[in-house]
């Protein structure tokens, strides 16, 4: 039974309604519902149902030992069609205090950061499969987020990044 891709992610938080207002200030997630302990939010290119579920456990909630102590999730990956959507992106998680690294994974362009409640994702660009070569290897240095502009353009569209009413490949 093949598997077209993931649906949407549920995370439980101290407070759904901060959260909520992170990932719509800082992502651009759009509110569906809304409740006082759950909110449901889909990303601004998405056609699904909701991409994002919110659920308030309370302000007693301790952080999550996943990777520490326990196993569990390390991050969701939320990719953008562009570079230029990701320096937007970088920009934006650098103003919000949630930006805590950028690395070149030589297919993968990616940033990392952390919700309010410390929960790390990812936003992401991937190299169109035509352009992939020897030096875009899976590795990890530095981004370099200027000179993958110049190399790629600001608004080539990511390998698996689809165009809105188009059915992914």
């Amino acid at each position: 039974m093949p598997i077209r891709g993931l649906n949407h992610a549920v995370l439980y938080v101290r407070d759904a309604q901060r959260s909520a207002a992170f990932y719509r200030d800082v992502l651009g997630f759009r509110e569906i519902v809304s409740m006082p302990n759950a909110v449901f939010m889909r990303a601004p290119e998405s056609d699904n149902d909701h991409d994002l579920g919110l659920f308030g456990i309370g302000d007693a909630a301790t952080a999550s030992p996943a990777g520490r102590s326990s196993v569990g999730l390390y991050h969701l990956a939320w990719e953008v069609p562009t570079l230029a959507d990701l320096s937007d992106h970088l920009r934006r998680l650098a103003d919000a205090g949630a930006l805590v690294g950028a690395s070149d994974h030589g297919s993968t362009k990616a940033l990392y950061a952390k919700d309010p409640d410390g929960l790390e994702f990812e936003v992401s660009w991937l190299v169109p499969h035509e352009l992939l070569g020897d030096d875009t290897d899976t590795t990890t240095r530095r981004l370099d987020l200027d000179a993958e502009i110049e190399r790629y353009g600001a608004d080539r569209v990511g390998a698996l990044s689809r165009v809105p009413g188009t059915a992914r490949a």
